[in-house]
């Protein structure tokens, strides 16, 4: 699939991409929620300026399944880590699911020289790869997730010690992270049927590093994106993210995007 590049602008653009008619596809009246100022990000944080954020968008490059393309090199750190997470977590929550095969793929981005761009500067903040190194070992070997659930802890915790470091905007990351569920899962459910399974565990990953980042947004805004992002990560039927043979359509999970975006414009 040739790459399309596209520049996220502002959450408005965000939501035009969108549209109305998709939004009306959860069946919701709720209007956008009133800006929230107790909601804070960092004190003496400011937003990354729109035009800095580089590009990304649709595209392939092949990865486990065709994933949706970015431009890493021009993708700000924080945004590549947030990528590289998801990933980690679609994967993980596979090999936790007993599906090792399917999250073997997913757990070579922090160590495959495939994807080393993901984790450019990532070391001088403390990212150990001998942790991700013994994961993909126990994968190799056949060991069940229970048997090195500390090593996958310890994973989970690495790339969070990591994150806190690396900073980044979260509403920048959320509103990024959000736009790449929206490419994923419409690569990997075009229609009613999962097509490409890869795509589709991605999206459930990054959602749900977008839920870590939302935990730092405070006041009852905060508190509205979350519960919205709490009804995204539950459009992923069964054992998530293990394709099902009924899975949510992509306008579904578009629409359920559209209302944590509404939502996260309380927390500017």
């Amino acid at each position: 699939m040739a790459f399309r590049p596209k520049k996220w602008t502002s959450l408005g653009t965000g939501l035009a991409l969108l549209g109305a008619s998709t939004l009306a596809a959860c069946g919701s009246e709720d209007a956008p929620a009133e800006e929230d100022e107790t909601a804070v990000v960092t004190e003496g944080e400011e937003a990354t300026p729109a035009t800095e954020l580089g590009e990304f968008g649709e595209g392939g490059e092949g990865g486990e399944g065709g994933e949706a393309g970015l431009n890493l090199d021009t993708l700000p750190r924080p945004f590549r880590l947030a990528f590289m997470t998801g990933h980690v977590e679609a994967g993980l929550a596979l090999y936790r699911a007993g599906e090792p095969a399917m999250a073997a793929p997913h757990l070579l981005h922090p160590v495959s020289e495939t994807h080393s761009t993901e984790r450019a500067g990532l070391e001088e903040l403390g990212f150990d790869a001998s942790i991700f190194e013994a994961v993909s070992a126990a994968l190799e070997a056949g060991q069940a997730a229970e048997e090195i659930e500390p090593q996958l802890v310890a994973a989970e915790e690495n790339l969070a010690l990591v994150s806190e470091k690396a900073g980044g905007n979260p509403i920048e990351i959320v509103e990024f992270l959000m736009q790449t569920v929206i490419d994923e899962y419409g690569i990997g459910v075009p229609e009613d049927t999962v097509t490409d399974a890869g795509e589709y565990q991605d999206a459930y990953g990054f959602a749900i590093v977008a839920m870590d980042q939302a935990q730092r947004f405070e006041g009852e805004a905060g508190e509205r994106v979350r519960a919205e992002l709490e009804k995204l990560i539950a459009l992923w039927p069964g054992t998530p993210p293990v394709p099902t043979d009924n899975p949510t359509a992509a306008s579904v999970v578009n629409a359920q995007v559209g209302l944590v975006l509404l939502e996260l414009s309380g927390v500017r």
